[in-house]
């Protein structure tokens, strides 16, 4: 870039790092019964290489109804250290209320949910849909892969409750990754 000098930069950069510390250290007042926790993985640069790293956030809802984002953290993984360290984090900057915790299956984050939150966990629709369509044949998987966590705006039909709805026959046919066999759910483990 042209015109831009090195200290210009550098101020610039100091002055987001110093907005970015302040929103990750600021308050959490209020009580927050619901959030969902979810990461995703980022090339960066470090030490000369690059590397995978986990993106962890947190988004909440207040009992408003207001949704905001309450932490961003950077890890190694998504191991159950690093999880339960995220989640003392937010507690330990006042969040509370917490009934319902959102997320993906992810072993280590059920776990730091379990021992920090205290609250009931939800499996998150999208992970759910995508996990469910993994077992679809290609040929009959009428959704791209874009569009498999998205909403078509139509509701989520509740499961049916007939006797035998639950079988494997009536879920899905034998394919790639052959279904195993359903029964009836946890109520942990599905969406509302």
């Amino acid at each position: 870039m042209s015109g831009i000098s090195t200290s210009s930069v550098s101020k610039l950069c100091e002055d987001i790092n110093e907005r970015v510390n302040a929103f990750l250290k600021r308050p959490l007042a209020g009580d927050w019964p619901y959030f969902w926790l979810d990461a995703t993985y980022l090339k960066v640069r470090e030490g000369g290489r690059i590397v995978s790293v986990a993106a962890m956030i947190a988004v909440a809802v207040t009992t408003e109804g207001k949704r905001e984002i309450v932490s961003l953290h950077i890890g190694p993984s998504e191991a159950e250290p690093f999880w339960t360290t995220f989640l003392k984090d937010l507690v330990w900057r006042g969040l509370k209320g917490g009934r319902r915790v959102i997320s993906d299956a992810q072993e280590g984050l059920k776990t730091a949910i379990t021992r920090v939150a205290g609250a009931t966990w939800q499996r998150c629709r999208v992970h759910f849909m995508r996990n469910a369509l993994a077992y679809v044949p290609k040929g009959q998987n009428t959704r791209s892969p874009r569009q498999s966590g998205r909403s078509s705006g139509n509701p989520i039909t509740p499961p049916p409750t007939r006797p035998g709805a639950m079988s494997p026959t009536n879920c899905a046919p034998a394919g790639r990754n052959s279904a195993p066999a359903w029964t009836t759910p946890s109520t942990t483990s599905l969406p509302t």
